[in-house]
Parts: structure tokens; C-alpha cells; sequence
């Protein structure tokens, strides 16, 4: 066991600002895939006081082999990947770098939205086959168009500033939202797949809502409405929402989660021409890199330090 108390990164690096913050500690990476027996190999060898989740899940096995374990960081803003109840029958407090990436992926969402509204991926491919679709080719014109997002945390409202700033009109749904700018118009979830033309989802991942889009709640909306996900891939049916883009009720879909990552190859959702995909993407900048280490190592400070005052 190190001399020093030791953070575990369940990855391959951290940003240079989050290590320095960390200085005071031995910091060990468990690599860029790391699995379970990995990680319960690393924390009996080194038992860390705090774990930074980049990548992999933390079940209570991985928590068992670490007496010594205070905090759970996530380098990002969804959990979903701990085991919470295990971490609070532990005493063991799971923190997320809230906001840190909102810029990130509000920009990937939009910049879905746009790709599927616009037929960007489609148009580049004819024109680079030597296509000249001008005459047979209508988009989609966003503004005036209802956006549904699901989802109003940090990353909901600056998505929906970006689309109100385009003309857009917005309605949202979340329970848990608090003084939310005027230009949200806060609707139940029956309004959202009824009433909106493009529906994006900004919500975490628990039991209730997984499947939420599925095929009852996609017949119930719009036909040819456009779904963008660039939240956490278990939200949808996949097999649903896939027959929805090839029956037309879903015109297009820009996705950057899926229910199993990486996505095995083939996968249902290759080959289609409007389910546009990105590999998680979203918040994956160098600022939001950043801005991720920075925020879970201050995390991971604030719970030790507590413990140790």
C-alpha cells in the first residue's frame, strides 16, 4: 500500500490542472478499458481513498476490496455507472463534476439536431458520389419548431438557450428543475412526445425512465419528429426507435449514447442513412477535459479533507 493516500483513476490519464490539485497524492490509472476484476485487483493492491471514474462501472466488489475508499468521483456529470445504494450502505459519498461538460454536449445535441434537421451527413455522401441533389432536396427549417427536451439541468438549459436563440420554441420536462428562464415552457411528459418536432434528451439514467422512448411513446408523436440523445443510450428502445426511423414516424435520429458501449459490430443502427451516430462523444473536448479532472478532483478533496478535519 502507498505511504501517501492514493486516488485510483479508472483510466488512462487525468488533466495536468486536476494533478496538481491532487499533488498530495499517488495517483494510479487502471487504463482505457479497464473491467471489474481490474478494478478490484488495483483497489486490494493500493486501497485507494478516492476512485475517479472515467470509464467502467464501480459495483460494490470494487468498493469491498478498498476499506480505506471516501468518495467516488465521476469525471462527468451521470452516475449511473456506480452502484449508489452499495456507496450509501458504505458510507462511501459518489459526487459528479455537475455543469463541467455542459458546453461540450449542449453543442454535440445542437449540433445533432442541425445534421438531422439538415440532412448533413446524407448531402455530404451524394455530393462526394459525384450528386447534385439541389432540385429534388428540401431541410427542415428549425425555427418556429417546437424542441421537447427531457432533462433541464446544465446541460437542458444551455442547449435550449442555443435553440431559443435560433428561433425555436421549448418546452421541458423535469421534476427537479428550479427557476428556469422564461422561454421553457414546463410541460408533462405527455406534452413532450405530443407537441414537439424534435425531442432531445438531457436526463440522467434511473430505474423509472429507462425505456422511456420506446413504441408507445414514439406512436405518440408527431410523425416524422426527430430524436436526439446525447444523454445515457438505456433512455431507449433501440429496436423501437429503430422501427420508428424506417416506418418514417421518426424522421431522423442523432444519437451519441447506446444501451451497450462500446456498440458491437454490426449493430441494427449501421447501414441507416437517417439514425446519424457519434461514439459518446459529446463531452469529449480539451476544455471540457478539463474542466472534468478539475471538477472530480475537487471533489475528491472536498470529501477527504471533511473526513480528515
Amino acid at each position: 500500500m502507498s505511504p501517501r493516500p492514493l486516488i485510483l483513476v479508472t483510466g488512462a490519464d487525468l488533466a495536468p490542472q486536476a494533478l496538481q490539485l491532487l499533488e498530495g497524492f499517488d495517483v494510479v490509472y487502471a487504463g482505457k478499458a479497464p473491467q471489474e476484476a481490474d478494478l478490484v485487483a488495483l483497489s486490494e493492491r493500493h486501497d485507494p481513498v478516492g476512485i475517479i471514474v472515467r470509464y467502467g462501472r464501480i459495483p460494490a466488489a470494487v468498493m469491498d476490496a478498498a476499506p480505506s475508499l471516501r468518495v467516488i468521483s465521476k469525471h462527468g456529470s451521470g452516475t449511473d455507472t456506480i452502484d449508489k445504494d452499495a456507496a450509501k450502505a458504505r458510507g462511501i459519498e459518489v459526487r459528479a463534476a455537475v455543469g463541467a461538460n455542459a458546453a461540450a454536449v449542449a453543442e454535440q445535441a445542437l449540433a445533432l439536431l442541425l445534421a438531422c434537421a439538415k440532412s448533413v451527413p446524407q448531402l455530404n455522401a451524394r455530393m462526394h458520389a459525384g450528386h447534385w441533389d439541389k432540385a429534388t432536396h428540401k431541410s427542415l427549417e428549425l425555427a418556429g419548431r417546437t424542441v421537447g427536451l427531457v432533462g433541464l439541468g446544465a446541460i437542458g438549459q444551455r442547449f435550449a438557450r442555443m435553440c431559443d436563440a435560433m428561433g425555436m420554441t421549448l418546452i421541458g420536462h423535469d421534476p427537479f428543475a428550479k427557476d428556469l428562464p422564461s422561454f421553457i415552457r414546463v410541460v408533462d411528459l405527455q406534452a413532450i412526445w405530443r407537441e414537439s418536432d424534435a425531442i432531445s434528451l438531457h436526463c440522467p439514467l434511473v430505474a423509472d425512465n429507462r425505456e422511456m422512448v420506446n413504441a408507445g411513446t414514439l406512436a405518440a408523436c408527431k410523425r416524422g419528429v426527430i430524436l436526439v440523445n446525447t444523454a445515457r443510450g438505456g433512455l431507449v428502445d433501440e429496436a423501437a426507435l429503430l422501427a420508428a426511423v424506417r416506418s418514417g414516424q421518426v424522421a431522423a435520429a442523432g444519437l451519441d449514447s447506446f444501451a451497450v458501449e462500446p456498440m458491437a459490430a454490426p449493430h441494427p443502427f449501421h447501414g441507416e442513412p437517417n439514425v446519424i451516430l457519434s461514439p459518446h462523444i459529446g463531452g469529449v473536448t480539451g476544455d471540457a477535459y478539463v474542466n472534468m479532472g478539475v471538477a472530480a478532483a475537487r471533489n475528491v478533496l472536498a470529501v477527504v479533507q471533511a473526513v480528515n478535519a
